[in-house]
């Protein structure tokens, strides 16, 4: 059995929208194994992105606990957390986030720099990642010189440059055609297979959570349905 890497149990979170209190989990029970491929669907309002910033420790739960591999967030303070996300985990967001005045080669370094790896490492490493995309070509061009599909593949690199054994992708395919969509998909499909990672993905598109193992349903803040539970990539 593959060991889990976050745990949540029953995580509520709740908000205060102007003097309105919402509650945006109820009690979520959600485990998630090395080397799953999970996409978490839910109409609009359901939790989605809120349950995706638990699994990725961007929030801390009103009630409940939240383990990344084994360690309680709730005892961690700000930098701890923040140094334990940055060696952990790697984001993946709709509207791509790359530095628009840096080139992509150079996107991909950012999360190196902040742990403070040497130059040639970095240079070595995303070029690597560059190639693993098949765009080591265009290594030297700025954001506004790539396609969609092209941006969302930089994103993915930068997302993996200090290897962390969880990627979290909040509407990946959002932004993109379905070539480009299927093609990213595809992508962290092969992660899971190849790199022994863990991928959990936000997507609203069926389609897209078809790429995944597992499928987990949001309603009003609670889990509906979860299917493919506990499936690993032989």
């Amino acid at each position: 059995m593959e060991s889990t890497v976050i745990e949540l149990k029953g995580v509520g979170k709740t908000y205060m929208m102007d003097e309105v209190e919402v509650q945006a989990l109820k009690g979520v029970d959600l485990k998630i194994r090395k080397r799953e491929f999970v996409a978490i669907m839910g109409p609009s309002g359901s939790g989605k992105s809120t349950l995706l910033n638990m699994i990725g420790v961007l929030d801390r739960p009103t009630t409940g606990s939240v383990r990344l591999d084994g360690v309680d967030i709730s005892k961690l303070d700000d930098v701890q957390l923040s140094r334990l996300r940055g060696r952990k985990i790697g984001f993946v967001f709709q509207f791509f986030n790359l530095y628009p005045t840096l080139t992509a080669r150079e996107n991909v370094e950012l999360p190196m720099m902040i742990l403070e790896r040497s130059r040639a490492e970095r240079a070595k490493k995303s070029m690597e990642l560059l190639k693993l995309v098949g765009l080591e070509k265009r290594a030297d061009h700025l954001p506004s010189q790539l396609s969609g599909g092209e941006r969302q593949r930089i994103a993915l690199c930068r997302a993996l440059a200090n290897d962390p054994p969880l990627l979290l992708a909040d509407e990946p395919t959002g932004n993109l055609d379905s070539k480009s969509g299927k093609e990213v998909m595809d992508l962290m499909s092969g992660l899971v297979k190849d790199k022994r990672m863990t991928v959990v993905t936000v997507t609203h598109e069926r389609h897209i959570a078809e790429h995944a193992q597992r499928l987990v349903v949001l309603k009003d803040g609670e889990i509906v349905e979860d299917k493919g539970k506990v499936i690993a990539w032989k």
